[in-house]
C-alpha cells in the first residue's frame, strides 16, 4: 500500500468531503480516504498495482476539485476613498424601520454556472413541454 496527499482548494466543505469520497470510493485500488475540507487536503492510501496516483488526481482535477477558483474581492478601500476608479461589490443599506439592523447585497453576474463549483449543482432547466 501507498499513501498519496493531494491538495484540493475547491473542497471547502463538507459536502465536497462526501462528494470526493464517493469519486474516489469507485476506484479500484482505493483502501482509505481521508478528506479535509478545513484543510484542503485529501489522503489516499492505495494499491499501486490497481491504480495509479495520475488516476486519482485526474478523477479529482475532472470533477473541478483541483484548481483554485476564482472569487471576487472586495477592494481594501472604499471607492469613495480611493483616487482610483473601482466597483464595489457590496452594497450597504440601512433603514429606519429595521433599528440598528444593517444589510448587505452583493451585484453578481450570471456565468452560466452556480457561483462556487459544487458537485451536482448546475443551472435548472426550465423546460416546460411536459406541463
Amino acid at each position: 500500500m501507498e499513501k498519496i496527499t493531494l491538495s484540493v482548494p475547491a473542497m471547502f466543505g463538507d459536502h465536497h468531503v462526501l462528494e470526493v469520497r464517493r469519486l474516489l470510493s469507485g476506484l479500484a485500488g482505493v483502501e482509505h480516504i481521508y478528506a479535509s475540507s478545513s484543510f484542503q487536503l485529501v489522503d489516499v492510501t492505495y494499491d499501486p498495482a490497481q491504480v495509479d496516483p495520475e488516476a486519482i488526481t485526474v478523477t479529482l482535477r475532472d470533477a473541478g476539485y483541483m484548481d483554485p477558483f476564482d472569487i471576487p474581492l472586495e477592494p481594501e478601500t472604499a471607492p469613495y476613498q480611493s483616487s482610483v476608479s473601482t466597483l464595489s461589490l457590496r452594497h450597504t443599506a440601512a433603514y429606519r424601520q429595521t433599528g440598528k439592523t444593517v444589510t448587505f447585497a452583493r451585484n453578481v453576474a450570471y456565468a452560466g454556472r452556480p457561483l462556487w463549483p459544487c458537485p451536482g449543482m448546475g443551472p435548472l432547466s426550465t423546460d416546460n413541454e411536459g406541463e
